[in-house]
This record gives structure tokens, C-alpha cells and sequence, in this order.
């Protein structure tokens, strides 16, 4: 039934939550997930591959989680930096809910929860960190990945990670198609980390100066 899908506003799946550890090189996250949730019985192969793989913020300033679930990709990136403000965002409210536990549980202040219509409009972000909803269809994914790449800063990036098998070079050749610079960052166990950066013509008329790396 489409209630039970982890993208719906609300799973008809009974609530049964349960503790889970979340082991990185870095850092460990002891979380509580749900179910209804995407992967919620424990970290997805290909979130792990983000999270061990992708670069750090190439720039200063707001970190965004699209398609949050229960919050790893947020919460892993709101404990690498403590200062910055990070925004977990999802369609599942079940999901915030856990975001929101988790973010307490852990004492990180700096992290929201919110529906996409919730984000306030004039919020743009430097960095994107995304394991993205392929499943729910090749039109809506495309909706989704451009609306939220228009609000990156014109010096930001998203890092996005998706199976070679489920669409990822064809994924990388359309967003080259739109206009969004991409680029494959590293390909590990068939998953492809790729790099959007906004169309360049976003830049214009702002200062795009504000630094590269740190």
C-alpha cells in the first residue's frame, strides 16, 4: 500500500522503534530509527559510501540533507561541524520526528528538521549531502534534484551518491544536460559519488569570491 512507502507523509506501517549503532572512522552515532523510515534497520550501504567518501563542505555556510530519513547523513555532518547550521529535510514526518529525537539525544543544536515547504524560501546552502530517492520515479527525482540544487549558493556544492545500476552516469549526463556541472568524485562497490554545482549563471552579479576549500 503506498502509505507504507518510507516517502510517504505518513507510514500506515506500525511504529516499532529500536536502537541502532551508526560506526564511522570518524565518529559513532547511536540512533533510533523507525520503521516506515527509509533502511531502518540500520545504515544503507550507500549512505555509508557518502559519509566515508565525500568531501567535506568545499565552502562555509548551511549543510542540507534531502530525503533525510532518520537522520544520519545530517546528524554525522551536524557533529563534523558543530558551527554550522545544517537542515534535515523529508517528506515523512515519522522521519523528522526521529531527526528531531536523535539531534536531542546527541545535544546538536545546530540541526533542523523540516517538510521541503517548510524551508524558508530565501535559504540557500553551500553544501548538499544526499543519498537521493531514486524510487520514487525518474520525473519526480528530477523535480527534486533541481529545485533544491537552485538553492545552493553559487559557490556551493551537493555530493550526491546513486548506484551505477539504478541511473547514475544517465543521472550525471542530465544534470550536465541542465545546465549543472557534474562531475563523478569517486566510484565505490557500484556506488557513484557525483559532485552538481549550480549553473553558472546563478553567479552573476554576486560576489562568488568567498572562498574554495577548507
Amino acid at each position: 500500500m503506498s502509505g507504507s512507502h518510507y516517502f510517504s507523509s505518513a507510514p500506515e506501517v506500525a511504529s516499532e522503534r529500536r536502537p541502532i549503532t551508526v560506526s564511522l572512522p570518524d565518529l559513532t552515532l547511536e540512533l533510533t530509527t523507525d520503521t516506515g523510515v527509509f533502511s531502518h534497520g540500520g545504515l544503507d550501504k550507500g549512505t555509508r559510501i557518502l559519509l566515508e567518501h565525500a568531501p567535506p563542505p568545499r565552502v562555509r555556510g548551511p549543510i542540507l540533507d534531502v530525503g533525510c530519513g532518520y537522520g544520519p547523513i545530517a546528524l554525522t555532518w551536524a557533529s563534523r561541524r558543530k558551527r554550522l547550521p545544517v537542515w534535515a529535510v523529508d517528506v515523512n514526518d515519522r522521519a523528522l520526528e526521529l531527526v528531531r529525537l536523535n539531534a536531542q539525544e546527541l545535544r546538536l543544536g545546530n540541526v533542523q528538521a523540516s517538510r521541503p515547504e517548510d524551508v524558508p524560501e530565501d535559504l540557500r546552502f553551500a553544501t548538499i549531502y544526499s543519498n537521493p530517492p531514486i524510487r520514487i520515479g525518474k520525473a519526480e527525482l528530477r523535480r527534486l534534484l533541481t529545485h533544491w540544487l537552485g538553492r545552493l549558493t553559487p559557490d556551493g556544492s551537493a555530493f550526491l551518491v546513486v548506484q551505477k545500476h539504478l541511473g547514475s552516469d544517465s543521472l550525471q549526463a542530465w544534470l550536465n544536460g541542465q545546465g549543472y556541472p557534474t562531475t563523478r568524485v569517486t566510484s565505490v562497490n557500484g556506488f557513484r559519488i557525483l559532485e552538481a554545482r549550480p549553473r553558472p549563471e546563478t553567479g552573476e552579479g554576486t560576489d562568488s569570491g568567498r572562498g574554495t576549500t577548507s
